[in-house]
């Protein structure tokens, strides 16, 4: 395993490369085959769901000797510049640093010298709304009237907070958040390349806590990996494993609580969160997710039929079988109720004196024990 990060490593290099974003990568790569690609594009998305890494093989296929289908062949003498970080035509910008005036009036001043080696001078402006109004007006005026052999790409996270006539005069992407199967593919090839085997449900696990962002699950796995290869060379990355490093509560923790609560037993609930919280459990890890288990069974209860959407993709399928028993034995009104008293218990609880209290309020209220009768 070298010292460069995974994410990194890795990072995809051609379209062909790409995982998740199917419905952009087919349109971009149409446009680079036709030599339909176009001067301004806005990449709209979450953080790690590829923005930045599409906008580097947009950047290449613009400025590729030897187009594959579409695809940079990352061979020719264009590609190799770019890859290696050589190119001067290839300029990119974190407008979260350089988000001022004077930097977009250095950028148009070389946006008016053609490109010195590549057919194409690309701009890659990352964080794009956090330019100033000031600074967004004038990028403007330059993506009015662009000059030949120009290309703009403009990546957020925060689309809302551009101003609309920028919108207007770039060809828009919405880049989804990376679904758990695609997450794991992906980090199964990695580890593959590694030499590294690991339990499929400790990718899941990686991959869920990852909140859909490609860059955090490989990250999250750089820590797992340097822990095992350090600890454990022979043997696969764990379940045990994963959840001792990222702190992740075993969800047949919730499942029980969760019965506990359907019927009403205070007492053993309570004895139940205490005993784990002498063992060291973070209390607002287990009400953040015992709160994302209790709205599985709330789906559940709705529709039935939604087990195999991403509303759940974050449980396994057998946990999934187990939540659908569950959602059919808990009272849906204490459910609701359920969900609102552990969202207002971890409000609660970054002010309470004593941290694990507003829980333990709120497990006694569901179960009906005080003034509040529930259903």
């Amino acid at each position: 395993m070298s010292n460069i990060v995974l994410y990194r490593k890795y990072r995809p290099v051609s379209f062909k490369e790409v995982i998740g974003q199917e419905h952009i990568v087919a349109t971009l790569r149409h446009a680079a085959k036709s030599g339909l690609l176009s001067h301004a594009y806005l990449f709209a998305g979450s953080r790690g769901s590829g923005k930045t890494t599409i906008a580097r093989i947009v950047a290449k296929a613009a400025n590729c000797e030897n187009l594959q289908d579409g695809d940079p062949c990352n061979k020719c003498l264009s590609c190799q510049e770019i890859i290696a970080g050589r190119a001067v035509d290839i300029i990119e910008i974190d407008a979260a640093s350089n988000r001022g005036i004077d930097e977009i009036r250095e950028l148009k001043e070389g946006v008016r010298f053609a490109p010195s080696s590549l057919k194409e001078k690309v701009f890659i402006i990352d964080e794009a709304h956090q330019l100033t109004k000031e600074a967004a007006n004038a990028l403007l005026k330059t993506l009015e009237e662009p000059p030949p052999r120009t290309m703009f790409i403009l990546a957020t996270t925060e689309v809302h907070k551009m101003i609309p006539t920028i919108l207007s005069r770039c060809q828009r992407f919405d880049f989804r958040k990376i679904p758990v199967k695609d997450i794991v593919l992906r980090l199964t090839q990695i580890l593959k390349k590694e030499g590294v085997k690991a339990d499929p449900n400790a990718l899941h696990l990686i991959a869920t806590r990852s909140g859909g962002s490609f860059r955090d699950a490989e990250t999250l796995l750089d820590r797992i990996l340097t822990y095992h290869l350090s600890d454990n060379k022979e043997g696969s990355i764990a379940v045990e494993m994963v959840r001792e490093l990222l702190g992740i509560i075993n969800t047949h923790l919730f499942e029980e609580m969760t019965a506990l609560l359907a019927n009403k037993k205070a007492a053993e609930a309570l004895e139940l969160f205490d005993s784990h919280l002498l063992q060291g459990m973070d209390p607002f890890e287990f009400v953040r997710q015992l709160t994302a288990y209790l709205r599985s069974l709330m789906v559940l209860q709705i529709n039935p039929a939604l087990k195999e959407s991403v509303l759940l993709e974050f449980l396994t399928p057998e946990q999934k079988e187990k939540a659908s028993e569950q959602a059919k034995e808990f009272p849906a009104l204490r459910l609701r109720a359920a969900l609102e008293k552990f969202m207002q218990a971890e409000q609660d609880m970054k002010y309470a004196s004593i941290v694990q209290l507003p829980l333990e309020i709120a497990i006694a209220e569901i179960c009906g024990v005080g003034k509040e009768k529930l259903p």
